[in-house]
Parts: C-alpha cells; sequence; structure tokens
C-alpha cells in the first residue's frame, strides 16, 4: 500500500495539487488547489490510485462501484475492475442526482462509492441518498482526496469512509486574504482562467 506521503507527492508530480494564490469557484481564496484532472489524464496513475482505493474494501463483498459523474465514472471503472465487480455512475436530471441509461441497484446489492474530490461532501450525499433509496447497502466511500479538513459527512459511519489523502485547504475572504495583502498575484487553474 503507498503511503498518504507517496501519494501526495504523486498528485504534486503530476500538478494535481498546485500551490499559489487562487480564487475558488466559491468566490473565496487559497493557497492550494487541486486539480484531479491533471492525474486522471494519465490511466497509469489513475489505475494505481484506483487499485489503492480498491485495497482498502476488498474485503467488503462488493458487488458495484458507483461514483458521480465526471470523475467517478473514471474512479468507479478503475476500482471495479480492480475489484472485478460491475461499475456505474450517477448524473443529475432536472437538479436531482439519479440512475439512468439502464443502471439499477437491486435491494440488498453491497455497493460501494467512490468520488474524486470531497469539500464539503454534497454529491457524495446524493449517491448514498441514491443507493438507500434503491435498498442497497452501502459497505463504504472511496475518495480520491478529502479537502473538507474531516468535516464531510455522508450518512455513513466514518469507520467506512476512506481517503488516499487528507488536505485541510486554507481559504480567505478577499479582504482578509493574507496573499492578496502580499501582492501575490492570482494564478490561473483549470477550466476556471480568471477574467
Amino acid at each position: 500500500m503507498m503511503t498518504e506521503d507517496e501519494i501526495k507527492q504523486l498528485l504534486v508530480n503530476t500538478k494535481a495539487v498546485l500551490e499559489g494564490h487562487f480564487l475558488l469557484t466559491s468566490g473565496l481564496h487559497s493557497p492550494l488547489y487541486v486539480e484531479k484532472f491533471n492525474v486522471l489524464q494519465h490511466p497509469k496513475y489513475t489505475e494505481t490510485l484506483c487499485k489503492e482505493l480498491a485495497d482498502r474494501f476488498r474485503d467488503q463483498d462488493v458487488q458495484t462501484v458507483m461514483g458521480p459523474m465526471t470523475g467517478g465514472i473514471l474512479l468507479a471503472h478503475e476500482v471495479g475492475k480492480a475489484l472485478g465487480t460491475r461499475a456505474i455512475f450517477t448524473e443529475r436530471e432536472k437538479g436531482e442526482m439519479t440512475l439512468r441509461r439502464g443502471f439499477r441497484i437491486a435491494p440488498g446489492e453491497r455497493v460501494l462509492i467512490v468520488e474524486d474530490i470531497v469539500t464539503t461532501g454534497g454529491s457524495v450525499q446524493e449517491v448514498v441518498d441514491v443507493v438507500k433509496k434503491a435498498g442497497g447497502i452501502i459497505v463504504g466511500v472511496g475518495l480520491l482526496v478529502d479537502r473538507s479538513g474531516g468535516k464531510a459527512e455522508f450518512g455513513v459511519p466514518k469507520e467506512k469512509v476512506q481517503a488516499l489523502l487528507h488536505l485541510t485547504v486554507p481559504t480567505y475572504q478577499p479582504e482578509d486574504c493574507p496573499l492578496c495583502k502580499e501582492n501575490i498575484p492570482m494564478t490561473e487553474r483549470g477550466s476556471h482562467h480568471l477574467k
């Protein structure tokens, strides 16, 4: 098994964990940003990370791995491959997380939920609700990165939640941002380039 330090180094090396001065979509500022697709664009690294997630749930008799669209699709596929199970995903329809494309969860089916980056846990909670509504059994929640500082809640016992990397990401209101006070310029990132 990889250590958390080894996982963080892989994410730093692939520029999935970035340092700088970032404007987050929430409007807050942060010295740290996680761009998951910088690592997920490399199938070799995605496979390595997903095998790590799979290993943490290997003895849980997982029947199906499920993640929310978009990054969760890649993770569900690779974790499912590593566990030899089915892999499906949820997506939003009219603002509600749901199963589409003929995907179904049978009552009593043992489901592992996976997600890439968690900040508040809202998307994972919605997937949990989909599984529970279908009568499935949630065997666990596997996360690539928990950047909530341990605050995210999913309605499942904490011991069933496994994250490969835990990050506490400092955020600041723009008027209180020490990076702004030091005149450190904003860093462009991902698909949310600054205007």
